[in-house]
């Protein structure tokens, strides 16, 4: 069989060059409705840091902080330094975090749309107790229906959208969800504009829209066709295939066909998928899988979208002005990730992921040195250079859009064979929300502590993980997603973790020269 010499762990030939289609309209419209998922995220992203500045939201749940808030000579850097707001933000995540690994068996056994309505119809929930909400209980309920939505949500539509995609665009494609999270950013940045002139009941109109995107998820994934892989993962062959010739636009898909056939094979032969991760063979993936995300949170993004508004109030911008500021970088955010699509399947993932690094660092070093020169505990920012903060951030945000932003969640989700992948995207998300939520719990009183120097501290990050690109991750772009597992026999330093393993499962069948071809010709 295709897959002999490397057991459960990927097809050995390499079929690419023999996978027939073209973009059509369905495949196009299927990820652009899948991808909305990606808007539920990013709208929660994107409105809790305006809410949680908004004084009618302050006032009724976090009466301290409004308090503090108050205060002309509070310290800049902490008068919104306050646990009980840290876990209004953070609670969503960790909620998340959970429902990911729930979401993960689920995905597998009933297919990637079932994640996605269940998805859908707990974060419409979530929003509608948010925006009802009299106490802070009913709060936190509201965000944990919230986490558990997004959670279903970041564990399917990652993966439904990397195996529809043909293998040229795979990138491309895949990275309409996070367009989807950075439109969903600037939409929640310009309602939270327009809400914060309706005090005191703004913030329940910005929690509330909420809504919207979850009742486009749950009413998209009942219309979505599911991914053929998924179909044949689960015994459905004929349909399977049916789906794979409408949305290549050909009945011309014996290739790409037997490769799924494979490996739903290979997948249905491994019965514990969270213990088969952890064999060797397997190793390369799984550090992928927790570097990545986490990777992609700790450059900082997520604490300067969650806090935007309250991090621009601190340093000096009038409230219009901060929220008009953060407004600014979700802008950025969103325009950014169409260079990310155009370039991704030219360039490659690490070209974007390490130049978006090295730009990152360049401008949080550069705002550290401006506020530890220039704005003082109890001091304001002139406007000139509080300008140059604004577009020195936009700059961060426009090298995070193009390559850790979109990458952070497409590289994991093409990297893993079959009989993983649903456990693979699991971990991802859950290693994702779980830096967020550490990252949300810990930002404002990191911000009290650190001063400027939490720009440092980021940047710092930024600078490991743009060298781990570099050293160890190799190039996905072109190869089929079936295929990817080849990748890593090949790589200077992954070789010698899977060659051994390999060695020491031996080839049956013959197919150790078979599979060195395989190699060769993906390389």
């Amino acid at each position: 069989m295709a897959g002999g010499s490397f057991g459960p762990a990927g097809v050995a030939k390499e079929r690419a060059q023999q996978y027939q289609g073209k973009v059509t309209a369905s495949v196009i419209i299927a990820c652009m409705v899948a991808a909305t998922g990606g808007s539920l995220f990013g709208y929660d992203v994107g409105i809790s840091g305006g809410v949680t500045s908004m004084d009618g939201f302050l006032s009724k749940f976090f009466h301290n902080v409004y308090e503090k808030k108050q205060h002309a000579k509070e310290n800049n850097y902490c008068k919104y330094d306050d646990q009980g707001l840290a876990t209004f933000t953070s609670s969503l995540y960790l909620a998340g975090l959970v429902a990911s690994l729930v979401a993960s068996p689920i995905t597998r056994s009933y297919g990637r749309r079932a994640s996605i309505i269940i998805g859908g119809i707990s974060f419409f929930i979530g929003a509608s107790l948010n925006a009802a909400a009299v106490h802070i209980a009913m709060l936190l309920a509201g965000r944990i229906m919230l986490g558990i939505g997004i959670g279903f949500g970041n564990q399917a539509v990652p993966l439904y959208l990397s195996e529809m995609a043909p293998t040229h665009l795979r990138g491309g494609l895949n990275m309409l969800f996070q367009l989807a999270t950075t439109l969903g950013i600037f939409s929640a940045n310009m309602v939270n504009y327009g809400t914060q002139k309706l005090e005191p009941w703004g913030w329940r109109l910005s929690l509330g829209l909420a809504a919207v995107p979850a009742f486009l998820m749950a009413v998209g994934g009942m219309l979505l066709p599911e991914t053929p892989n998924s179909l044949i993962e689960r015994g459905q062959e004929a349909k399977g295939r049916k789906v794979l010739e409408k949305i290549r636009g050909t009945s011309n898909v014996d290739a790409e066909f037997e490769d799924m056939v494979d490996a739903s094979e290979m997948a249905n032969s491994i019965k514990h998928p969270f213990r088969n991760i952890l064999e060797r063979r397997n190793r390369p993936q799984l550090v992928m899988a927790i570097c990545m995300p986490a990777s992609q949170i700790m450059t900082g993004i997520n604490a300067i979208l969650f806090y935007a508004p309250v991090l621009f109030q601190s340093m000096g911008f009038g409230k219009d002005a901060a929220l008009y500021s953060s407004a600014s970088t979700g802008a950025v955010l969103f325009f950014s990730t169409f260079l990310s699509i155009a370039a991704v399947d030219k360039l490659g993932r690490r070209m974007l992921l390490i130049s978006g690094g090295i730009i990152m660092i360049i401008c949080q070093v550069t705002v550290s040195i401006i506020l530890g020169l220039k704005f003082g505990t109890n001091e304001h920012l002139s406007k000139g250079y509080s300008v140059l903060v604004v577009v020195v951030v936009c700059l961060f945000v426009l090298g995070f859009g193009w390559s850790w932003g979109p990458l952070g969640w497409t590289v994991p989700s093409e990297i893993f064979p079959l009989e993983i992948r649903s456990a693979g995207q699991s971990i991802t998300v859950s290693v994702n929300f779980l830096f967020t939520f550490i990252i949300g719990q810990c930002f404002l009183s990191m911000l009290c502590a650190f001063k400027f120097g939490i720009f440092l501290f980021f940047a710092g990050w930024v600078t490991l993980m743009t060298a781990f690109v570099y050293f160890f991750l190799p190039e996905t772009k072109g190869v089929p997603i079936e295929e990817t597992v080849l990748l890593w026999r090949k790589h200077w330093f992954w070789k010698k973790i899977v060659g051994e393993e390999m060695e020491s499962r031996g080839t049956p069948n013959g197919n150790a020269v078979e599979m060195d071809e395989a190699v060769r010709n993906i390389q």
